[in-house]
Formats: C-alpha cells, sequence, structure tokens
C-alpha cells in the first residue's frame, strides 16, 4: 500500500474594526472598516486565490485526478467573496466539481468559541455547514477547528455532532516520542480519528521557502520530496496543513512558490511511493496507531503550540470573557444584527492582535497586525464591544417593556405587539438552538 500526502489549505480573512473612538460608544454601531476589508480580500483575491485556484485546477486535470487537496473557508471569508469577489465563490465551484477536492468543516467566524460556549460552537458548526452547501453544493465530512485548535473535551463535541474525522497540530509536547506521521483517536473520543500536522515540513513552505538565509534556500520539488521520504520512512501518512495565503501573499510570486507547488505534485506522482489523499479518504485508509490525550486545548500557532496566542495575556482575557458574558442576553432576544456582530466580534483574529509576545513569535504576530500595538488593538476592541453590551442591554430592556405582561385592571382584549423586523442575512444560516436561561449558551 502506498504512502499518503495530505494537502490542506485554511482560507480566512477577517472582518476588520474600523478606528472606534471613545466618543463613538452609544453614537455609531457601525464596527468594520469595509475599505480596508475590500482592499485586502480584492488583492490577496488577485495575488492567491485566483491564480493558486487556476494552478490547482490545472494539476487536478493534468493528474487526472491523482492529485488531491482539501479547504476549510470560513464564513467570514465567504461573505467577504460574496460582497467583493464573486469571481473567487465560482473558482473554489469549479475545485469542488473535479471531486478531488474535500472541503471541511469549521466554526463560521474562525471564532474560539469551543472555549467559551459549546451552544455557540455548534451553532457556528451547523452554520458553516449550512454555507458550504450553498456555496458548493457538498457536505462536509471532516473537521477542523479555528486554528486547528483541539482538546479532548473538542474532539467529544465534534464526534456528537456526527464528525469522524479532524484535524489538529503534531504538537511535540503531546507526541513525545510518537511521530505526527499516523492517524490517531480521541481519548475520550475513540472513534473520532486525527489528522496531525507535520509542523517542521509544512513551515518549511509556508514560513522558511522565501528566506534566503535558510541553509537549505532554495527550495525545490526534489529536494522536498526527499524530505517527506524520509520523515515517512517508516511511517504512514505525512500531513501538510497551511493557510492558503502561504501562495502570492506571504511567500510572493516572485520567490518561486507558485513553481514550487506546480512542480512537487509531479515529483511525487512519478515517483510512486506516495498518492495524495483528502482528510476523510486518509481516515478510511489508515487504522489509528493508538490515542491521543490532550487535556489543554492545543493549536498550530506559536512555539508553545497552545492557545497563548489568542489567551495569554490579561488584556486578551478580558475582552474574552466579557465578550462570551452577553451569551446569555443574546439567547433571550431575535435580532439578527446583534447576532452577526456579536458573531464578527468572536473572529480570533481580535485576541490574535492583543498578543503581547515578543522575539520569533512577536514577529509573526506583528506581520499580521493592523495595530500598531497590543495595547491600542485592546482599546479599540473594547470601545466596540462597549457600544455592543449597550445595544444588548437596550434590546433587552425594550424586551421587557414589550413583552412583560401588564397586570390587567379590567378584562380586555389582548393586544397583539409585532415583533421587528428581521435584518437581512448576509449568508445562509443553520437555525439556532433554544437558549436555555440556566446553562450557558
Amino acid at each position: 500500500m502506498k504512502k499518503s500526502i495530505c494537502l490542506y489549505f485554511q482560507v480566512h480573512q477577517p472582518a476588520r474594526l474600523r478606528l472606534y473612538r471613545f466618543f463613538d460608544i452609544g453614537k455609531d454601531s457601525h464596527y468594520y472598516d469595509d475599505f480596508a476589508n475590500r482592499t485586502i480580500l480584492r488583492r490577496v483575491a488577485q495575488k492567491c486565490y485566483l491564480p493558486m485556484n487556476a494552478l490547482l485546477l490545472d494539476l487536478i486535470e493534468a493528474n487526472k485526478g491523482a492529485f488531491k487537496v482539501a479547504f476549510s473557508i470560513s464564513g467570514t471569508v465567504l461573505e467577504q467573496f460574496d460582497r467583493y469577489a464573486p469571481e473567487v465563490i465560482e473558482s473554489f465551484r469549479k475545485l469542488a466539481q473535479t471531486g478531488c477536492v474535500e472541503f471541511l468543516s469549521e466554526t463560521y467566524y474562525h471564532s474560539l468559541a469551543a472555549l467559551a460556549s459549546e451552544a455557540e460552537f455548534k451553532h457556528q458548526v451547523l452554520k458553516h455547514k449550512a454555507a458550504i452547501e450553498h456555496y458548493f453544493g457538498v457536505t462536509p465530512k471532516a473537521f477542523r477547528n479555528t486554528e486547528l485548535i483541539y482538546s479532548d473535551a473538542i474532539g467529544e463535541m465534534v464526534y456528537e455532532m456526527g464528525f469522524k474525522t479532524m484535524l489538529t497540530e503534531g504538537a511535540k509536547h503531546i507526541l513525545g516520542w510518537k511521530s505526527p506521521n499516523f492517524v490517531y483517536s480521541g481519548a475520550t473520543a475513540p472513534k473520532l480519528k486525527l489528522l496531525l500536522k507535520n509542523s517542521s515540513l509544512s513551515d518549511d513552505i509556508a514560513f522558511r521557502f522565501s528566506d534566503r538565509g535558510w541553509s537549505d534556500w532554495p527550495l525545490t520539488g526534489e529536494k522536498y520530496l526527499s524530505w517527506v521520504k524520509a520523515s515517512a520512512q517508516n511511517d504512514e501518512i505525512v500531513n501538510l496543513f497551511m493557510d492558503y495565503e502561504t501562495f502570492g501573499e506571504h511567500q510572493k510570486a516572485s520567490s518561486g512558490i507558485f513553481d514550487f507547488m506546480r512542480y512537487f505534485p509531479e515529483e511525487v506522482l512519478r515517483d510512486g511511493e506516495f498518492e495524495f489523499v483528502t482528510p476523510s479518504e486518509a481516515a478510511k485508509k489508515h487504522r489509528p496507531v493508538g490515542d491521543l490525550d490532550v487535556m489543554d486545548p492545543i493549536s498550530w500557532a506559536d512555539e508553545e503550540r497552545d492557545v497563548t496566542a489568542w489567551l495569554g495575556n490579561e488584556l486578551q482575557n478580558d475582552a474574552f470573557n466579557k465578550l462570551y458574558d452577553q451569551v446569555e442576553k443574546l439567547g433571550l432576544l431575535n435580532d439578527e444584527s446583534l447576532w452577526a456582530d456579536f458573531g464578527h466580534l468572536q473572529e480570533s483574529d481580535h485576541f490574535y492582535y492583543m498578543c503581547t509576545k515578543f522575539f520569533s513569535d512577536g514577529a509573526v504576530h506583528k506581520y499580521f497586525n493592523p495595530y500598531d500595538t497590543p495595547y491600542e488593538a485592546f482599546i479599540n476592541y473594547m470601545n466596540v464591544l462597549s457600544d455592543f453590551i449597550l445595544r444588548v442591554d437596550d434590546a433587552i430592556s425594550v424586551s421587557d417593556v414589550n413583552f412583560a405582561p401588564a397586570k390587567p385592571k379590567k378584562a380586555a382584549a389582548k393586544k397583539t405587539v409585532k415583533a421587528a423586523p428581521k435584518a437581512k442575512a448576509a449568508a445562509p444560516k443553520a437555525k439556532k438552538p433554544a437558549a436555555k436561561k440556566t446553562t450557558k449558551k
């Protein structure tokens, strides 16, 4: 049996916040930098999404289906594609029609909901599933959580939702002597199969490819395949997981990244030792060699491979806790606008911008950060959140006035109070589970 290579790409662009000052609170509830979001989305579409999708389509057709890849595409970026670059949606549809591309399920808003609210997490997964079915005509069967965040508890929730395959990080402090180049099972969800990212080989492309100071520069398809073969000498599968924006955005076209991606699959298929598989195919092909016990959440971020990139300081935790304190109150409301803003305020990017790490990790954080300092990111976010909380409290107050039963003095006909019309949803939305006052959503 041939060994496997599983290529997976994450596609996401956040809904960036505009400069929101203290004096805007209570006066202006439009939170987003529409100009920046449009400009960046259009730029990345031209540099990455469109040319890379065309390249992958060529590779699939040229190799008659032997080349396969997988994507997870956040609901937030799907909304932006719809609004600013519908041609990108069409290019992904063409890939979907080949039958060689798997679209994974995830949280709609690329959020940290799995760490805060089981009900909100499950709602976003269902909402995302509906969006993928709407746009691409396929139903996701495998799951990846935001930034590959995983723990035993998260694995249980994912399995309960019907997923049998999940992607996560091959964190060294979890694996110990074990290799990431096998399929594992969840410790508390033994029927959930786990595919682990090979960090070293993935980062050779995602981070080191264009570094001329790297001792192995330049990276060729032939050289890279020799590393893949050496890594999996006694193993079964190599999982190469990375941001899709690696191609053309993080690693510029002038670096040769597109040429590398064009010829590497041909090297693999010509050599014959490996075949390309999607995550669901990998789970069917390979049996778990053992379980993976993950009590504390892991991710693919930073040297620690934990969640400190988003929840590693007091600023991040204060913002995170205040945001999710609104879950129960929102559960009493049926306001599409509030729910949409709540979703976008959950995007992990906002908390990433508040990270105060230094050295190598700090450089990576700075590259992706539109703010000059983490403190500016925190202040701007908290100004927006303050206005959002005012809107939630006002809506609760109005709801109490409209729907609280009055004490009747005389028998009278009941007056019907019409609910406010719902705002038009930006993307297909799964039905939200009913809120329970006694437990967190």
